[in-house]
């Protein structure tokens, strides 16, 4: 399980991808079954974000368990908030509240991923 664990390269192209399918089903048309299709691969690409960031998570977490705890915390969160933008949009509810902690939920995780070891030196 090298390919999982030697760099972060697969789990940062889950996770961006996940966010361009994420927004872009977010602003289609409710009704569409463009947009359908577009959540089902979506949730596709929750599993692999999580299962890559699970893999990473077990590999090095011995590093500094709390804060990889956290991010892998958040994360989840983050996935869960796209999730109900998405859910609760189709059924034509408010959904401002879940896009606001979803940006705050993928600052938080997408800093938390830059400052840990394994993590690419933003600062």
């Amino acid at each position: 399980m090298g390919f999982l664990t030697d760099t972060t390269h697969l789990h940062i192209t889950t996770w961006v991808i996940g966010i361009v399918l994420f927004l872009a089903a977010a602003f289609m048309a409710r009704e569409s079954k463009g947009r359908k299709i577009m959540h089902m691969v979506l949730r596709l690409f929750y599993i692999l974000i999580i299962i890559t960031g699970l893999t990473l998570f077990i590999e090095h977490s011995s590093a500094d368990a709390m804060m990889y705890g956290l991010k892998f915390l958040f994360g989840i969160v983050t996935i869960g908030m796209m999730e109900m933008v998405l859910v609760r949009s189709k059924k034509q509810k408010p959904v401002t509240m879940f896009w606001a902690l979803f940006a705050v939920s993928l600052f938080v995780t997408m800093f938390l991923g830059f400052l840990l070891p394994i993590g690419i030196v933003l600062f």
